[in-house]
């Protein structure tokens, strides 16, 4: 019961479901006047209708692209059309939500996953989450009573969820904001949806060649270009923002750094973002987007849709109810099951936004000169590492990601990265804990291993590589251990969502972060007018700041040392 619990909070986080918090605050707000508050934006001209609570004004819902619905399904997202919108009640809860993939309904994958999943994706369960293809849509947050001539620094948030679910909550940017008003660092925080799963980065060859690759990638681009055009209007400067993510939302703030080869340009000219924040991501080697992989997955889902044999099966693809595509598409393995964070759906090079694989790109040099930070959960990969339990031997554990993750890589390569993690004492996550926790053989290793190839070592090698390219560029370092000593999971991946976005509980983590985080957003230097200690530059020192839950220190990122060089001498057999 313990680890399912704990499992489920960490998803909570992961997916972009959390808790409301600084729980007093929330009362307060709650019990506020709501005032209705006004603001006419350009592009497209209209008047947004929204709410101020207390210190914060809300607009919720906010449309920026044409509703891809219909047979804008798998097209790219089309510019708002209309002149005017007139008046926009943007003053509601929280818009709808994306279709997700949350959890495969097939059996094979296991019997209590498949029936949660069927249960997930019925009629009834879909009307209640509020699911509806017309979904693209930002919510911003605001100091209450600013106006045009503020030009405060903007935060532009893309949430987790593995490419294949989450979604904007409601009064997501609600915690930050107020911080950010009470530490004297105030700001805009604006949330964006954008399509996941199937709708939003499906593969294979029908997609590449009909050029609608990265559906979700684009559709965050284009939330960026509308800041850009309107959040003057709402007190915003379109020259000073910075663009966060977490999990899938990190990956993707690395994805737009390496984007159009490094053009990071909107269409007047001048650049979409000043900075990135990546939080729990960033480098995935990934195939074409006509891969054998990616073309499973097409193939499968236009399978069980029953459009296999149609001339043009993804104009089929179009023309199906959305049920019956919601129940294909989620009948194929999410990242809560046996195959992990080996993904069905993920940005891969489509040869226009992503020309290559993101690491070749980074190492050509061809990414957007900015600062960033960069950072991690001590136990990422305990997450992922729940569903394996027939791995008892480190064969099996080489075994395991040959099949399910790395096609290029041999059985005997695989055979030599496992042995890197020579002990789970030293090398088993969740660290520091000895033998204990190891939920089963090889759980301690696996979470080691899948945390390291997807977030922690992998930060390393980006951070390697960019300094070798541009050594002047800034950048900054985390390891968060705030959530030490959490059975099973540990340090867990999400855990700063919990913790740092929404503040629960607040504590010295939450202002040590929020602060160098407010600095970075507001002065592209997270030291810059804050009294925390310096944050050592990791391209200077290697140093990476370890926040605990009442303390902070400096760590030296070279653990791992082993496993890290195996990864950085393959990285080209680690694309998937």
């Amino acid at each position: 019961m313990m680890k399912t619990s704990l499992l489920a909070l960490s998803c909570l986080a992961t997916f972009g479901l959390a808790f409301p918090a600084e729980q007093q605050q929330h009362a307060d707000r709650t019990l506020a006047k709501r005032a209705p508050v006004t603001v006419t934006a350009p592009a497209p001209d209209a008047t947004y209708v929204g709410l101020s609570i207390a210190q914060v004004d809300q607009f919720q819902a906010i449309p920026f692209v044409q509703p891809p619905v219909g047979q804008l399904r798998f097209q790219r997202p089309q510019p708002l059309t209309n002149q005017s919108l007139g008046t926009v009640r943007a003053d509601g809860w929280i818009g709808p939500t994306c279709p997700q993939n949350l959890i495969s309904t097939d059996f094979a994958q296991g019997l209590p996953q498949a029936a949660l999943g069927v249960l997930l994706q019925t009629p009834l369960f879909q009307h209640v989450a509020g699911v509806s293809e017309d979904c693209l849509q930002l919510n911003i947050y605001r100091p209450a009573g600013i106006d045009s001539s503020a030009k405060l620094p903007v935060l532009f948030w893309m949430h987790g969820g593995g490419f294949t679910m989450g979604f904007t909550m409601p009064e997501e940017g609600v915690p930050f904001v107020n911080d950010a008003i009470n530490k004297g660092k105030p700001i805009i925080f604006v949330a964006v949806n954008y399509r996941v799963g199937a709708w939003g980065f499906l593969g294979g060859k029908e997609v590449a060649a009909a050029g609608v690759g990265n559906l979700g990638l684009l559709d965050q681009r284009v939330g960026m270009q509308w800041v850009a055009d309107n959040i003057e209007a709402f007190g915003g400067d379109p020259d000073k923002v910075t663009i966060m993510g977490e999990s899938a939302g990190a990956i993707s703030v690395f994805d737009h750094i390496v984007a159009y080869d490094g053009d990071h340009r909107g269409k007047n000219g001048k650049p979409l973002f000043r900075g990135g924040v990546m939080n729990s991501g960033s480098i995935v080697p990934a195939d074409p987007l006509a891969c054998p992989k990616a073309q499973h997955v097409y193939d499968t889902i236009v399978e069980r849709t029953g459009c296999e044999g149609h001339a043009d099966t993804l104009q089929c693809l179009r023309d199906v109810d959305l049920q019956t595509l919601l129940e294909a598409s989620t009948y194929l393995p999410t990242f809560l099951g046996y195959d992990s964070i080996a993904l069905s759906f993920m940005p891969r090079p489509d040869g226009e936004l992503m020309t290559k694989s993101p690491e070749f790109l980074l190492k050509e040099g061809k990414f957007a000169r900015v600062p960033v930070i960069i950072g991690d959960e001590e136990d990422e990969g305990t997450l992922w590492s729940q569903f394996q339990g027939n791995l008892t031997t480190k064969a099996d554990v080489a075994e395991y990601l040959n099949l399910k993750f790395f096609h290029h890589a041999t059985r005997e390569q695989m055979n030599e990265y496992v042995n890197t993690y020579q002990n789970i004492i030293e090398d088993g996550s969740p660290y520091r804990t000895g033998t204990a926790w190891n939920w089963y053989p090889q759980y301690k290793r696996v979470a080691a291993i899948l945390g390291d190839l997807a977030f922690t070592l992998s930060r390393r090698y980006f951070l390697h590589e960019r300094r070798a390219i541009a050594p002047e560029l800034k950048s900054w370092s985390y390891l968060s251990s705030y959530w030490e000593g959490l059975p099973v999971l540990g340090s867990v991946h999400g855990g700063d969502i919990i913790r740092i976005m929404w503040g629960v509980p607040y504590d010295f983590a939450t202002d040590t972060m929020r602060q160098y985080y407010l600095s970075f957003v507001t002065y592209g230097d997270p030291n810059v007018n804050n009294p925390k200690p310096n944050w050592p530059r990791w391209e200077t020192s290697n140093k990476m700041l370890n926040v605990h839950a009442a303390f902070q220190a400096e760590v030296t990122d070279d653990f791992r040392t082993d496993s890290y060089k195996w990864i950085a001498e393959h990285v080209p057999e680690l694309t998937m």
